[in-house]
């Protein structure tokens, strides 16, 4: 007898699946996407094969999820498809919980991070920090930070610092000196990827970088490698114009990969600014 319980709970599953990536694509139009149309539609949202376009997958694939096929799923193909539809964390996490897969890493590091962290990263206010993996995922972060940078303003799938460096250009214009980092974390990226070749999380975030960037292409290809180094960064603000500090990586555990990284004023000046931040 269990044996049917199981199938029919995974058919449940694949039911459930197939009625919520249908809901979400009617959900989107097209001009959201930077699609263009001509007439009117039949049906609100996006066609199936534009999903599977935009999100890089077969539409014969797409199509089995929309069919409740009993298909496997691939941690990167549920991440293409997610953006794709603009789920925020919490319908990601709901899709890959029906698509029977593992929740994503960024997901389940946010939640691992100790409730005293995110109270030091308070009360280290007015001084920015924030936490990130070897990754480069912004997984917390406080006022001053966002204040700086904007976090917020993104989708928690998008809140990458490597990834908005390469790609955003209203995050490239609030770092004066981007040109000299982005060597820097590409270098630094590649050595943290040692650990982790096969993860289809990296994969797909290089994958992503080297064909939106050609200057990430570019620099991905030297095969440099480079340390995390304490050194000074300069952040342009809107109002205040350009602060310089200090900033320092504090590993949260012994062979943990998350660190803390805490912007102190290099200058008077922009310890004087602050105040205003």
């Amino acid at each position: 007898m269990a044996t049917p319980l199981v199938t029919d709970t995974a058919e449940a599953r694949r039911r459930e699946l197939a009625a919520f990536l249908r809901n979400r694509r009617e959900r989107i139009s097209p001009d959201q996407v930077g699609l263009t149309t001509s007439g009117r539609r039949r049906t609100p949202g996006l066609r199936r094969e534009e999903v599977a376009q935009l999100a890089g997958v077969g539409v014969t694939w797409y199509t089995w999820l929309e069919q409740a096929r009993d298909i496997n799923v691939s941690e990167q193909v549920l991440l293409a498809i997610a953006g794709t539809l603009r789920l925020d964390p919490h319908e990601r996490a709901h899709l890959f919980t029906l698509a029977g897969a593992a929740e994503p890493a960024r997901e389940k590091e946010c939640r691992a991070i100790p409730a005293g962290v995110r109270a030091m990263l308070g009360k280290l206010d007015p001084f920015p920090a924030l936490v990130t993996n070897a990754r480069f995922d912004i997984l917390a972060y406080n006022r001053p930070y966002d204040e700086l940078m904007g976090v917020s303003a993104l989708p928690g799938h998008e809140q990458n610092a490597v990834l908005q460096a390469f790609t955003n250009p209203g995050w490239q214009a609030r770092m004066p000196d981007l040109a000299d980092r982005r060597p820097q974390m590409v270098g630094q990226l590649r050595g943290a990827m040692a650990k982790h070749l096969a993860e289809p999380a990296w994969r797909s975030l290089v994958k992503r970088l080297r064909t939106e960037s050609p200057e990430f292409e570019a620099l991905w290809v030297r095969y440099d490698v480079q340390p995390m180094r304490n050194l000074t960064k300069r952040f342009r603000h809107h109002e205040l114009g350009v602060l310089t500090f200090d900033y320092t990586y504090l590993w949260l555990g012994q062979r943990s990969e998350l660190r803390m990284t805490t912007y102190t004023p290099a200058d008077e000046h922009t310890a004087n600014l602050l105040l205003r931040l």
